[in-house]
């Protein structure tokens, strides 16, 4: 095989995330990159995918070796100041519900961390951010 292409790895992870958020009730995905204005919306997620060390698992040349590679996941979800942590908070359960502890496309998902309070929210919004660690084999 060859080595691993990270757009592939980052696709899976940001398809998983606009398929579930483009169901009842819909909720827009920024992804990085990605022009945006968030004072047009009541409620968003922001998505960022970044790859971590990687690991030599095995010996052997570039023909026969495998590798780890781990990465990071974080989802910062916005909401409307002002009416509570609830609506926010919801958000963060269908979130973590989705990455907990599964594997897609060879993608392992962690155990998510959060959602956790931030102070530095864009004006009118209240924020909070996931992160989940996530796995991933290279085979040569």
């Amino acid at each position: 095989m060859s080595a691993t292409d990270l757009n592939t790895v980052r696709a899976t992870i940001e398809g998983r995330l606009a398929t579930e958020l483009a169901s009842s009730p819909a909720i827009p995905v920024v992804f990085s990159n990605m022009p945006f204005d968030s004072k047009s919306q009541d409620s968003f997620v922001q998505c960022e995918v970044s790859f971590g060390t990687g690991e030599n698992i095995s010996m052997g040349d570039s023909s026969s070796a495998n590798n780890f590679i781990n990465g990071l996941l974080t989802l910062d979800i916005f909401t409307e100041e002002g009416i509570g942590a609830g609506a926010n908070f919801t958000i963060g359960k269908r979130l973590r519900d989705l990455y907990n502890r599964v594997t897609v496309s060879n993608v392992i998902f962690d155990s998510p961390i959060g959602p956790e309070i931030l102070q530095s929210s864009p004006e009118g919004k209240f924020q909070t951010q996931l992160r989940i660690t996530f796995e991933t084999f290279e085979e040569f």
